[in-house]
């Protein structure tokens, strides 16, 4: 069985680390973030993986700089057949990634070569995909370009989230890495070189592209809203305030109304003009309160009909 070093950061690299630990695998060590100070008392909060690490009693380690030499000399003291990477949040370098017997495997919440990148699962689903999935790489110096391995495919149904699919994923993630560690080790895996020309890139988020754009379709907006909750969301503004959007759903009709306009405000949503069809916000966050369904929030207080939204 092979000794292995786990690198992970969130919730989503847990499964995988606990697959490892049930599957019999030697870690002989978990490489995560370092503590971060959360909340109003700027508290330091332990990453997921390193509470999981914990519960296991599994050896810890949290480098500000994973590629300072002295820490490299430290992965190297334990001897790893493999390193295994999920969501780890630093770039290794390649006396890291060449460390190993196995080399360092990752596992990639899409289907390489589409979605490299930091918000695979985010992109996906506001890009309008109907199916992703997991693949496992052959770590390389570039940006997601290793060598595949391994995939595993999934539908993305037409309300689902980001959250939903985080959670389908990251199991789906943990008993593909077991099946790659397994194949790797009879040999029965030929790498897979990825074709440039087929990528695409998942960036990371940022207050221009989390912001609705009512010039878009309907669906579009609809799949930007699912596509960033329960995080970071979506948003659009009202009298310079901003308003969080947890879900919303979206029809054809297609009013007479100027873009960006809001319909009505009534029990079932606020209705929106879109550039083509309607957008119904469901769930919203207004600032300084919690998120509430339209319904809720329409008990004791109003929504402007007939304003025109940036």
């Amino acid at each position: 069985m092979m000794n292995v070093i786990f690198m992970g950061t969130p919730g989503f690299a847990v499964p995988t680390l606990k697959k490892l630990y049930e599957n019999g695998y030697e870690i002989k060590l978990v490489v995560t973030q370092p503590d971060k100070p959360s909340g109003r008392g700027k508290k330091l909060k332990k990453s997921e993986v390193k509470e999981a690490a914990e519960e296991l009693g599994l050896s810890v380690f949290q480098p500000d700089k994973i590629k300072k030499q002295e820490n490299i000399d430290i992965l190297k003291s334990y001897a790893p057949d493999v390193i295994v990477v999920v969501a780890y949040g630093q770039i290794l370098n390649k006396e890291i990634l060449t460390m190993p017997k196995y080399g360092c495997i990752n596992v990639h919440a899409s289907l390489l070569p589409e979605l490299r990148g930091a918000a695979p699962l985010n992109w996906a689903i506001i890009n309008g995909e109907t199916m992703t999935g997991v693949t496992t790489m052959q770590m390389d110096v570039g940006l997601d370009t290793g060598d595949m391995l391994l995939k595993s495919e999934i539908e993305i149904a037409e309300n689902m989230t980001v959250g939903e699919l985080h959670d389908i994923l990251m199991h789906k993630g943990a008993d593909l890495l077991i099946e790659t560690l397994n194949k790797l080790e009879k040999n029965k895996i030929v790498p897979q070189k990825q074709d440039d020309s087929l990528s695409s890139y998942a960036p990371m988020f940022n207050n221009e592209n989390r912001k609705i754009n009512w010039s878009l379709t309907a669906k579009n907006i609809h799949d930007l809203v699912r596509g960033l909750s329960p995080w970071p969301t979506a948003y659009f503004t009202m009298d310079d305030k901003t308003i969080k959007v947890f879900k919303a759903s979206h029809t054809n009709d297609n009013p007479d109304y100027e873009t960006g306009c809001v319909i009505k405000a009534n029990d079932e949503g606020i209705f929106v003009k879109a550039k083509k069809g309607t957008v119904i916000l469901k769930e919203i966050q207004m600032p300084g309160k919690n998120k509430m369904t339209v319904e809720a929030y329409l008990r004791g207080n109003k929504f402007p009909e007939h304003i025109i939204l940036p």
